[in-house]
Formats: C-alpha cells, structure tokens, sequence
C-alpha cells in the first residue's frame, strides 16, 4: 500500500489575523482550501505569507478569527495535534541521525510499530527518489538530497497537509527546476494538499492550481496561475506578476474594454483593468512584450542605457525623454547610447487607474 494523505474534504480560513504588537502582519485573511490542491501564498518580503503558514501549522498562535479542518477548529490546538507536515527552508534536519531515523522520526513519536514505520519509510525513501541513500547522514547528501529528505519526512506521517515554507530557496537555479517538477511530482502521486510559500512568481505559476497574492498581510488576489498571470486585478498584483514597466500618462480614450494613454505625448494603448476615471492612469507591459521596432504600432522613443546577451535574444533598458524607464526584449543587437523605438504590445498591454 502506498504512501497517502489523510482524507478531508476542505481547510477554511475564518478572517485569521496575527499582530505583533502595533503591527498586523495579518489582517481578516478569508480563504477556502479544497482536498488535493496546491495552492501557492506569493508576495514580496514582509507580505505576511510565512505568518499565514506558521499560523496555520500552529507555529504561531492567531490574534483573531479561526482555522477549520471541515468541522473540527484547529486554531485551539497544539502544533503536534494538528498533524500536518512541514518543510522547512532550512531543511531543519538531525545532523546526527541518518536519512531513516530522521524520516522516521515523526513516526517514533507517535509510537508507530517499527515494522510499519520501516515499510513506511522505505516508501517515502521511493517516492523522493532516494534509495539507498537511507544509511547517510545528511552532511553527506547534496542539498537537493537534503531537501527531498526533508520531504519524505513531512509525507512519512500521511498528513492531510503538506506545508512548505520556501523550500528551494537555499538551492542554485539548476537544482530548483529540477526539485520543483519533484515536489509537484509528488503532490500528485501522493493525492496531497499542499500550501506552499513563495517569492518568486515563476515557481508559483508552475506549481500551483491557485496563487494567493498576499500584501501588507490582505489577500490582494486569489486565482489560477494564468487569470493571475494575463488579468492582475490591480496594479500591485500586476507589478509583482511580473509587470515592470510602468508607463504614467493620462487616459484619453475609451473603447469597450480597451483604453488609449498618452505617455510623453505619445497614445498607447491597452486593456482596461478595474474602474477606471478619466485623468491620470498607468500602463503596464511585461518586458518580453515591448520589442525594438521599425516602424510598429504602438511604440515609444528611448534611448538605450543597458544591454544584456541572454542566448537567444537581448534584454535591454532604455529611456524615455520624460525619464521612464523601459525594459525591453529584442533578437537583434542594439548598443548602449542608440535611439530606439519600441513597441509595447497592445494585446497584452494593461491599464490601471494611477
């Protein structure tokens, strides 16, 4: 039989709230998590993403509102009553004991039978891919082995939650591709839920089936990766999704769902985000969709001020007579100091009211 995770039918956020002191790292945070999802908490340093975890887990205690796993309230409970596993950025492994004594640690304090822990872990070991490996110590395992250890020994316990708390940000770029596709791997073998904390949009858009966009402690956003990544419901969300031109103009025209800017006396235009009044308004592109042009539509004068080589094209920043500065993708070489024209892509271009 193999490893699962307990069965549940949804976790409910009640308006949890957590301060310190003056300070309220959360405020009436509300959210659904239905059995077998992976939902991604994304947002800058400071958002309150770790505190939600922590609070959930009951590493922390909440200041206001409830936590409930379908009818039974956790928010009263200690940590270890909860049940859910945890993986820690850290890893927070025993350096001491081997790879088996420290998937099975959880096991032993729950004075599980030795025969079923062993199966257990032998499965875990299977599942993370580390056969074999369960007689080293974990200063002899890579950090990606570390973390898979990490892993099996928050699965080991059949949790109804998994909880990761930035758990490939001690890892190098290579090794967080590969430990990212392993830990969805796993989340869909196992049949689990998982919440996963997150700065980095990239790894939210890949692993999750919601992104929860968390600033200032208030969910600003919640949807599928791809209503997060093309229709930001505000302008913060759109910046942290990855929107970083900001282009500060004046609204003058409307056209349905469309909507015209003048930026520096040049009308670009774009897709109408939110209530929008006439007057001051921002458009935002993402850098892949602003390209050096000809004589394209919808295009800015700057001047190019860096040039980055990225393999199969460029990536530049540039700047407008007015100052703003515009980050940009082009195939074709261009040098620092030259005068170009470049094209903000009008379908994927949004606007937000400033």
């Amino acid at each position: 039989m193999l490893l699962a995770s307990s069965k549940f039918d949804e976790l409910r956020l009640d308006h949890m709230s957590r301060s310190f002191g003056n300070v309220n790292a959360l405020r009436d945070v509300s959210l659904t998590i239905r059995k077998g999802e992976f939902i991604a908490l994304l947002g800058p340093s400071g958002c309150g993403k770790s505190t939600a975890l922590n609070c959930i887990a009951g590493l922390l205690t909440t200041t206001g509102g409830s936590i409930y796993l379908d009818d039974r309230r956790l928010d009263q409970l200690k940590p270890e009553d909860r049940g859910f596993g945890m993986v820690f950025q850290n890893y927070a492994l025993f350096p001491h004991m081997t790879v088996r004594a420290n998937i099975g640690f959880g096991l032993k304090m729950r004075g599980m039978a030795k025969a079923e822990a062993a199966r257990r872990v032998d499965e875990a070991l299977g599942l993370v891919r580390l056969e074999g490996q369960g007689h080293k110590l974990p200063g002899q395992l890579s950090g990606g082995q570390q973390q898979r250890v990490a892993i099996a020994r928050a699965i080991v316990i059949e949790p109804p939650l998994v909880l990761m708390d930035e758990p490939l940000s001690n890892l190098d770029a290579k090794l967080r591709l590969e430990m990212r596709a392993e830990i969805r791997r796993i989340h869909n073998q196992l049949g689990a839920t998982t919440i996963y904390v997150t700065h980095d949009q990239d790894e939210a858009l890949s692993l999750a089936d919601r992104i929860v966009v968390l600033r200032d402690g208030v969910i600003r956003q919640v949807g599928a990766p791809r209503d997060l990544y093309e229709s930001p419901d505000h302008l913060d969300v759109a910046e942290f999704m990855g929107y970083r031109n900001r282009l500060a103009g004046r609204l003058v025209r409307r056209d349905g769902a469309r909507g015209t800017v003048e930026v520096g006396g040049v009308a670009l235009s774009g897709a109408l985000r939110g209530d929008i009044a006439d007057g001051e308004a921002v458009l935002v592109a993402r850098p892949d969709d602003v390209t050096v042009t000809e004589n394209g539509a919808n295009a800015l004068t700057a001047t190019v001020e860096t040039i980055e080589y990225r393999g199969r094209e460029f990536v530049g920043t540039a700047r407008t007579a007015e100052g703003l500065e515009v980050v940009f993708h082009t195939v074709r070489p261009v040098s620092a100091g030259s005068t170009v024209s470049l094209s903000v892509d009008a379908a994927r271009a949004l606007i937000y009211g400033a």
